[in-house]
C-alpha cells in the first residue's frame, strides 16, 4: 500500500469504515497507532456515529469472575467471546473495586477502603475520582443516572440523602421529613429517574409503597397514584424517555403466585397504574423457584426494548420485550462454572463515546 497515496485518504472516509468494525476489533484499534487513536476519539467521528453502530451489550459480574465482566451481545443475540474489564483503566490498588451501576456508557465503582468513587467511560479510557462527603464510608443506596448534560449519584446513608451532580462537580445533603421512608431492601434495586423525580420501592410500608424524591427541593413524598391489590413485591424500570413500569408478585401472606407488568399512564392526580401483561405460568414458577419467595434479591431494569428480571441467585435473566409484548429467558452464560452460586450482578452497557465524566 503506497503511502503516498493512503495517506490521501479523506478523513471521513476512514471514520466511516471504522464505524463498521465489530466492537472487540474497534477496541484494539486504540493501539495500533496515535493517529488512529486520535482519530476513533474525534468530534467529527464522534457526532457522525451514533451507539448503536458499537451494538449493546448485558454485562454479567460474579465475584469469582476476577474483575471481568461476561459480555452478552443482545442485538445479535449471542454471548462474545471476549469478557470486559473497566477496572484495567484503574491503578493496580484499585483493581478490586466494585462496579455497583452503570448508566449508557458509564461506569460508576466504589473504591476499597476509602470514601471515593470511580465514574468511567470504558471507550474513552477516560474517569474521574468523587470523594464522598462523609466517612467512615457506608452506603445503603445507590443510584447512577447519565443524561447529555451531566450524570447523578443518588445514595442514601442512615437516614440521609446525598445527590451529586456532575455539572457542578459537588454533593448537596437532605434529610427526609418523614424518617419512616425506608428504601427497598434490594440493595440490588436502583432507584429510576422519570419526569425529573426519582422514583423508589419502600419496605416499610408493605410491599405496594412507592416514593419519589424532588432532586431539587429534596423533598420526598408517597407517589400519588394507587397501586394494585394484593402486591407481594414491587420493582420499578424507566425506558429512558416517557414511560414507567412496574414489575410486581401478585399474592398472598407474601407468596406470589403470579407476576405481572403495569405502566403509569395518566397525568397529575390522574396518573394510574394500567395493566400491560402477565407473566405466564411456566415462566412465573420458574421465576419464583428461582429466587425463593425471597423477593429483596430481585431487582430490574430497562436495556434497549426490554425490561430485564434478575436475581442475585441465579444467573439468567427473565426478561420482556416491550415491542413484541412477549417474555423470554436469557441463555445462561457458557462459560460460567456449574457449581458457582449466589453474587450474580447484571448490568446494561451501551457503549458511548460522548459520555463525559
Amino acid at each position: 500500500m503506497d503511502p503516498r497515496i493512503w495517506s490521501r485518504l479523506p478523513q471521513e472516509l476512514l471514520e466511516l469504515v471504522l464505524s463498521f468494525l465489530p466492537l472487540k476489533t474497534f477496541l484494539n484499534l486504540r493501539s495500533t497507532c496515535k493517529h488512529f487513536d486520535s482519530l476513533i476519539y474525534s468530534p467529527s467521528f464522534i457526532s457522525s456515529h451514533s451507539p448503536s453502530s458499537l451494538s449493546s451489550f448485558l454485562l454479567l459480574s460474579h465475584p469469582q469472575y476476577n474483575e471481568r465482566f461476561a459480555l452478552y451481545d443482545s442485538i445479535h443475540g449471542i454471548w462474545c467471546g471476549s469478557s470486559l474489564s473497566p477496572l484495567q483503566l484503574l491503578p493496580s490498588p484499585s483493581r478490586t473495586s466494585t462496579l455497583v451501576s452503570t448508566s449508557n456508557g458509564l461506569f460508576c465503582l466504589s473504591l476499597p477502603s476509602s470514601s471515593s468513587f470511580v465514574v468511567c467511560n470504558f471507550m474513552t479510557k477516560s474517569l474521574r475520582k468523587i470523594d464522598f462527603p462523609t466517612f467512615p464510608f457506608s452506603f445503603e443506596h445507590l443510584t447512577f443516572v447519565s443524561a447529555p448534560l451531566g450524570y447523578k449519584i443518588f445514595i442514601t446513608s442512615n437516614a440521609t440523602a446525598f445527590l451529586y451532580d456532575s455539572r457542578f462537580h459537588s454533593w448537596r445533603r437532605f434529610r427526609f421529613d418523614s424518617p419512616d421512608f425506608i428504601l427497598s431492601d434490594s440493595s440490588y434495586q436502583e432507584g429510576v429517574y422519570f419526569d425529573g423525580s426519582l422514583y423508589f420501592t419502600v419496605s416499610n410500608r408493605g410491599p405496594s409503597s412507592i416514593v419519589c424524591l424532588d432532586p431539587e427541593s429534596g423533598k420526598l413524598e408517597p407517589q400519588v397514584s394507587d397501586l394494585p391489590q394484593n402486591i407481594t413485591f414491587t420493582r420499578l424500570a424507566n425506558d429512558g424517555e416517557r414511560k414507567l413500569y412496574l414489575v410486581g408478585g401478585i399474592g398472598t401472606n407474601g407468596i406470589s403466585r403470579a407476576m405481572k407488568l403495569w405502566e403509569l399512564s395518566g397525568e397529575g392526580k390522574r396518573k394510574r397504574w394500567v395493566e400491560v401483561e402477565s407473566l405466564p405460568e411456566l415462566m412465573c414458577r420458574k421465576f419464583m423457584s428461582v429466587c425463593y419467595h425471597n423477593y429483596e434479591h430481585v431487582y430490574c431494569f430497562w436495556h434497549q426494548g426490554m425490561i430485564c428480571i434478575c436475581c442475585y441467585t441465579w444467573p439468567e435473566i427473565l426478561y420482556y420485550k416491550v415491542r413484541r409484548r412477549t417474555w423470554h429467558w436469557l441463555p445462561k452464560c457458557p462459560s460460567l462454572p456449574e457449581k458457582w452460586s449466589c453474587g450474580f450482578r447484571w448490568f446494561s452497557f451501551l457503549p458511548e463515546f460522548s459520555a463525559v465524566v
